[in-house]
Protein backbone atom coordinates (compact mmCIF):
# COMPACT_ATOMS: atom_id res chain seq x y z
CA UNK A 1 0.00 0.00 0.00
CA UNK A 2 1.22 3.83 -0.85
CA UNK A 3 2.04 5.54 2.36
CA UNK A 4 -0.35 8.50 0.45
CA UNK A 5 -3.10 5.75 0.73
CA UNK A 6 -2.24 5.40 4.40
CA UNK A 7 -2.80 8.39 5.13
CA UNK A 8 -5.97 9.62 2.68
CA UNK A 9 -4.15 11.97 0.90
CA UNK A 10 -3.38 11.96 -2.94
CA UNK A 11 0.08 12.55 -2.97
CA UNK A 12 3.00 12.89 -0.13
CA UNK A 13 6.59 13.24 0.19
CA UNK A 14 8.73 12.58 2.65
CA UNK A 15 11.32 15.19 4.60
CA UNK A 16 13.58 12.74 4.86
CA UNK A 17 15.64 12.80 1.30
CA UNK A 18 16.48 8.30 2.03
CA UNK A 19 15.73 5.27 3.80
CA UNK A 20 19.03 5.62 5.59
CA UNK A 21 18.29 9.53 6.83
CA UNK A 22 15.04 7.61 8.59
CA UNK A 23 17.19 7.84 11.86
CA UNK A 24 18.23 11.75 11.63
CA UNK A 25 16.66 13.85 14.16
CA UNK A 26 17.34 16.46 12.05
CA UNK A 27 14.40 15.87 10.08
CA UNK A 28 12.18 15.89 12.61
CA UNK A 29 13.49 19.60 13.88
CA UNK A 30 12.46 20.22 10.04
CA UNK A 31 9.32 19.09 10.02
CA UNK A 32 8.46 21.00 13.26
CA UNK A 33 9.34 24.33 11.83
CA UNK A 34 6.37 23.59 8.53
CA UNK A 35 3.94 26.06 7.95
CA UNK A 36 1.03 23.65 7.30
CA UNK A 37 -2.57 24.33 7.73
CA UNK A 38 -3.75 20.99 8.09
CA UNK A 39 -1.55 17.72 10.26
CA UNK A 40 -2.14 14.45 10.02
CA UNK A 41 -0.51 12.27 12.64
CA UNK A 42 0.05 8.26 12.25
CA UNK A 43 -0.34 5.82 15.12
CA UNK A 44 0.83 1.75 15.01
CA UNK A 45 -1.36 -0.96 16.84
CA UNK A 46 -0.09 0.18 20.07
CA UNK A 47 -0.91 3.87 19.26
CA UNK A 48 2.75 5.30 19.22
CA UNK A 49 3.31 7.50 16.77
CA UNK A 50 4.96 6.54 13.62
CA UNK A 51 4.25 9.61 11.37
CA UNK A 52 3.61 12.80 11.33
CA UNK A 53 1.97 15.11 7.71
CA UNK A 54 1.50 18.30 6.70
CA UNK A 55 -0.10 19.88 4.09
CA UNK A 56 1.28 23.38 2.72
CA UNK A 57 0.91 24.93 -0.50
CA UNK A 58 3.48 22.54 -2.64
CA UNK A 59 1.35 19.46 -1.01
CA UNK A 60 1.24 17.38 1.90
CA UNK A 61 4.86 16.29 3.56
CA UNK A 62 5.49 13.72 5.72
CA UNK A 63 8.42 12.47 8.63
CA UNK A 64 8.42 9.09 8.86
CA UNK A 65 8.94 7.58 12.87
CA UNK A 66 9.88 3.98 12.73
CA UNK A 67 13.76 4.44 13.21
CA UNK A 68 13.31 8.03 15.54
CA UNK A 69 10.81 9.47 18.04
CA UNK A 70 8.95 12.85 17.34
CA UNK A 71 9.57 16.02 19.98
CA UNK A 72 7.48 17.90 22.11
CA UNK A 73 7.71 20.50 19.48
CA UNK A 74 6.46 18.45 16.32
CA UNK A 75 3.65 17.28 18.37
CA UNK A 76 2.45 20.64 19.24
CA UNK A 77 2.68 21.94 15.22
CA UNK A 78 0.73 18.73 14.86
CA UNK A 79 -2.19 19.77 17.52
CA UNK A 80 -2.02 23.16 16.28
CA UNK A 81 -3.25 23.21 12.56
CA UNK A 82 -6.25 20.55 12.85
CA UNK A 83 -4.66 17.77 13.43
CA UNK A 84 -6.48 14.58 12.66
CA UNK A 85 -5.39 10.89 14.12
CA UNK A 86 -4.94 7.57 11.72
CA UNK A 87 -4.02 4.15 12.87
CA UNK A 88 -2.11 1.31 10.65
CA UNK A 89 -0.06 -1.61 11.83
CA UNK A 90 3.46 -0.39 12.09
CA UNK A 91 4.47 -3.29 9.73
CA UNK A 92 1.92 -2.00 6.76
CA UNK A 93 4.02 1.27 7.81
CA UNK A 94 7.00 -0.02 7.10
CA UNK A 95 6.22 -1.97 3.90
CA UNK A 96 4.64 1.63 2.64
CA UNK A 97 8.03 3.45 3.57
CA UNK A 98 10.43 0.79 1.88
CA UNK A 99 8.27 0.89 -1.33
CA UNK A 100 8.70 4.83 -0.98
CA UNK A 101 12.60 5.31 -1.04
CA UNK A 102 12.93 2.22 -2.97
CA UNK A 103 10.82 3.43 -6.07
CA UNK A 104 12.49 6.74 -5.68
CA UNK A 105 15.85 5.28 -5.81
CA UNK A 106 14.82 3.46 -9.27
CA UNK A 107 13.85 6.45 -10.36
CA UNK A 108 17.34 8.65 -9.21
CA UNK A 109 19.84 6.19 -9.76
CA UNK A 110 20.77 4.70 -12.75
CA UNK A 111 21.33 0.98 -12.46
CA UNK A 112 24.72 -0.63 -12.32
CA UNK A 113 25.32 -3.48 -15.31
CA UNK A 114 23.69 -6.75 -15.23
CA UNK A 115 26.28 -8.62 -12.97
CA UNK A 116 24.54 -12.08 -12.42
CA UNK A 117 26.61 -15.11 -13.37
CA UNK A 118 22.88 -17.27 -14.32
CA UNK A 119 24.52 -20.52 -12.53
CA UNK A 120 24.40 -19.22 -9.22
CA UNK A 121 20.62 -18.93 -8.85
CA UNK A 122 20.42 -22.94 -8.78
CA UNK A 123 23.60 -23.07 -6.60
CA UNK A 124 22.11 -20.85 -3.57
CA UNK A 125 18.12 -22.50 -4.46
CA UNK A 126 20.39 -25.87 -3.32
CA UNK A 127 22.68 -24.25 -0.10
CA UNK A 128 19.16 -22.67 0.95
CA UNK A 129 16.84 -25.32 0.65
CA UNK A 130 19.24 -27.65 2.12
CA UNK A 131 19.83 -26.10 5.22
CA UNK A 132 16.13 -24.77 5.88
CA UNK A 133 14.07 -26.21 3.47
CA UNK A 134 11.15 -24.22 2.06
CA UNK A 135 9.41 -21.38 3.92
CA UNK A 136 6.04 -21.12 4.55
CA UNK A 137 6.41 -16.92 4.13
CA UNK A 138 8.70 -16.27 7.21
CA UNK A 139 10.50 -12.58 6.68
CA UNK A 140 14.38 -13.44 5.75
CA UNK A 141 16.65 -11.03 5.86
CA UNK A 142 19.01 -10.74 2.79
CA UNK A 143 22.15 -8.37 4.36
CA UNK A 144 24.39 -7.12 1.16
CA UNK A 145 21.69 -8.19 -1.51
CA UNK A 146 23.37 -6.41 -4.39
CA UNK A 147 21.09 -6.58 -7.13
CA UNK A 148 19.18 -9.68 -5.67
CA UNK A 149 19.76 -12.84 -6.40
CA UNK A 150 19.42 -14.31 -3.10
CA UNK A 151 16.16 -12.37 -2.46
CA UNK A 152 15.13 -13.81 -5.43
CA UNK A 153 15.66 -17.11 -4.39
CA UNK A 154 14.45 -16.97 -1.07
CA UNK A 155 11.32 -15.58 -2.65
CA UNK A 156 10.99 -18.63 -4.85
CA UNK A 157 11.55 -21.33 -1.81
CA UNK A 158 8.80 -19.62 -0.05
CA UNK A 159 10.16 -16.83 2.05
CA UNK A 160 9.41 -13.21 2.36
CA UNK A 161 12.75 -11.44 1.63
CA UNK A 162 13.95 -8.05 3.37
CA UNK A 163 16.77 -7.12 1.71
CA UNK A 164 19.57 -4.04 1.94
CA UNK A 165 22.71 -2.93 0.86
CA UNK A 166 24.71 0.17 0.53
CA UNK A 167 25.05 0.17 -3.21
CA UNK A 168 22.47 2.10 -5.15
CA UNK A 169 23.13 0.87 -8.48
CA UNK A 170 23.17 -2.57 -7.04
CA UNK A 171 19.66 -2.06 -5.92
CA UNK A 172 18.28 -0.19 -8.75
CA UNK A 173 19.42 -2.82 -10.76
CA UNK A 174 17.75 -5.26 -9.12
CA UNK A 175 14.17 -3.64 -8.34
CA UNK A 176 14.88 -2.86 -12.28
CA UNK A 177 15.27 -6.65 -13.03
CA UNK A 178 12.61 -7.63 -10.55
CA UNK A 179 14.52 -9.12 -8.67
CA UNK A 180 13.95 -7.02 -5.75
CA UNK A 181 10.60 -5.96 -4.62
CA UNK A 182 10.46 -1.88 -3.39
CA UNK A 183 8.72 -2.66 -0.58
CA UNK A 184 10.91 -4.92 0.75
CA UNK A 185 14.37 -3.63 -0.20
CA UNK A 186 16.69 -1.10 1.78
CA UNK A 187 19.53 1.26 0.59
CA UNK A 188 21.50 1.71 4.00
CA UNK A 189 24.81 0.67 5.98
CA UNK A 190 24.87 -2.72 6.76
CA UNK A 191 26.97 -1.86 10.19
CA UNK A 192 23.99 -0.04 11.38
CA UNK A 193 20.90 -2.45 10.25
CA UNK A 194 19.80 -2.86 13.84
CA UNK A 195 18.36 0.95 13.96
CA UNK A 196 16.03 0.43 11.15
CA UNK A 197 14.26 -3.39 11.34
CA UNK A 198 13.48 -5.32 13.98
CA UNK A 199 14.78 -8.91 14.63
CA UNK A 200 13.18 -11.70 12.31
CA UNK A 201 13.28 -15.66 12.30
CA UNK A 202 16.54 -15.75 9.86
CA UNK A 203 18.91 -13.81 7.83
CA UNK A 204 21.60 -14.96 4.87
CA UNK A 205 24.55 -13.22 3.66
CA UNK A 206 25.63 -15.10 0.57
CA UNK A 207 29.28 -14.56 -1.09
CA UNK A 208 30.91 -12.21 1.93
CA UNK A 209 34.56 -11.43 1.50
CA UNK A 210 37.01 -11.31 0.24
CA UNK A 211 37.55 -11.14 4.00
CA UNK A 212 41.14 -10.66 4.92
CA UNK A 213 43.52 -8.29 6.62
CA UNK A 214 42.04 -4.95 5.90
CA UNK A 215 38.82 -5.76 5.42
CA UNK A 216 38.13 -8.14 8.01
CA UNK A 217 36.67 -5.28 10.81
CA UNK A 218 34.58 -3.71 8.28
CA UNK A 219 32.90 -7.35 7.18
CA UNK A 220 32.75 -8.10 11.15
CA UNK A 221 30.71 -5.16 11.97
CA UNK A 222 28.69 -6.24 8.80
CA UNK A 223 28.00 -9.80 10.55
CA UNK A 224 27.73 -8.49 14.02
CA UNK A 225 24.75 -6.45 12.83
CA UNK A 226 23.45 -8.96 10.54
CA UNK A 227 23.81 -11.58 14.04
CA UNK A 228 22.00 -8.81 15.56
CA UNK A 229 18.87 -8.80 13.16
CA UNK A 230 18.29 -12.71 12.82
CA UNK A 231 18.14 -15.57 15.35
CA UNK A 232 19.80 -18.03 12.60
CA UNK A 233 21.89 -16.72 10.07
CA UNK A 234 23.38 -18.30 6.66
CA UNK A 235 26.46 -17.35 5.49
CA UNK A 236 28.19 -18.18 2.52
CA UNK A 237 31.87 -17.59 1.66
CA UNK A 238 34.59 -18.62 -0.45
CA UNK A 239 38.04 -19.63 1.59
CA UNK A 240 38.25 -21.80 4.51
CA UNK A 241 40.45 -19.51 6.40
CA UNK A 242 36.93 -16.69 6.09
CA UNK A 243 35.02 -19.61 8.21
CA UNK A 244 37.26 -19.25 11.23
CA UNK A 245 36.74 -15.37 11.45
CA UNK A 246 33.07 -15.98 10.66
CA UNK A 247 32.95 -18.90 13.65
CA UNK A 248 35.04 -16.45 15.66
CA UNK A 249 32.39 -13.77 15.33
CA UNK A 250 29.52 -15.89 15.68
CA UNK A 251 30.91 -17.47 18.97
CA UNK A 252 31.86 -13.98 20.32
CA UNK A 253 28.10 -13.33 19.48
CA UNK A 254 27.22 -16.04 22.21
CA UNK A 255 26.05 -18.07 18.95
CA UNK A 256 26.34 -22.12 17.69
CA UNK A 257 27.93 -21.68 14.40
CA UNK A 258 28.52 -25.13 12.35
CA UNK A 259 30.13 -25.11 8.91
CA UNK A 260 30.09 -27.37 6.08
CA UNK A 261 32.50 -27.73 2.43
CA UNK A 262 29.47 -26.96 -0.39
CA UNK A 263 30.92 -28.93 -3.21
CA UNK A 264 28.55 -27.45 -5.53
CA UNK A 265 30.32 -24.59 -5.65
CA UNK A 266 34.45 -24.00 -5.84
CA UNK A 267 34.02 -20.42 -5.65
CA UNK A 268 31.64 -17.53 -4.10
CA UNK A 269 29.61 -20.08 -1.90
CA UNK A 270 32.13 -22.89 -1.46
CA UNK A 271 32.16 -22.99 2.32
CA UNK A 272 28.27 -22.72 4.22
CA UNK A 273 28.07 -21.40 8.00
CA UNK A 274 24.72 -21.56 10.01
CA UNK A 275 24.82 -18.89 13.43
CA UNK A 276 22.38 -19.51 15.59
CA UNK A 277 21.17 -17.92 18.65
CA UNK A 278 21.05 -19.64 21.69
CA UNK A 279 17.51 -19.37 22.24
CA UNK A 280 17.03 -21.89 18.95
CA UNK A 281 19.85 -24.53 19.32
Amino acid sequence: MKAAAILEVDTLAFIEPSFSALTDPLYTDLLATDNGDESRLLVDEHEEPIAVAFHEKSGWIAGSFLCRHPNVALIDAFEQVNGEIYQEDRAVWAVAVREYFSLQLAKDVPPAMEDLNPARKGILVDVISDVWGRGDGETCIDCGCGSGVGSLVLRELGYTPLSYDNDPTLLSLGIEKGRLLPEETMCLDATQVAAYIDPVPRGIGIMMGEINTFSSEMWHQIAAGLFSVSDETLITVGTEPETILIREWGEKAGRKVTVQENSGDAFYDHWVCVVQADRIK
